[in-house]
């Protein structure tokens, strides 16, 4: 397997752990609220850092461009 579908593939689960864990930061931040609404979950997601969500779009994209470069260099090996 090539290299850079390896590293395309560990980018996009790193981006994935992060996106899920914005999620989770902000549904423990609400835990001790009695009710729970689509504003309250909003507020507790602005809560988290802008620097994490950079950092998920950052590593999907770091992800998406060695898996597609990966593809690439399979097909074009492939011929």
């Amino acid at each position: 397997m090539n290299n850079k579908k390896i590293i395309g593939a560990i980018f996009l689960l790193i981006s994935t752990i992060l996106y899920s864990t914005k999620y989770i930061t902000a549904a423990i931040a609400g835990a001790n609220d009695a009710t729970w609404g689509t504003k309250d979950f909003t507020r507790y997601l602005s809560y988290t850092p802008n620097a994490l969500t950079v950092f998920i779009y950052l590593s999907l994209l770091i992800g998406v461009i060695y898996f597609v470069w990966g593809l690439l260099d399979f097909f074009k090996t492939k011929k």
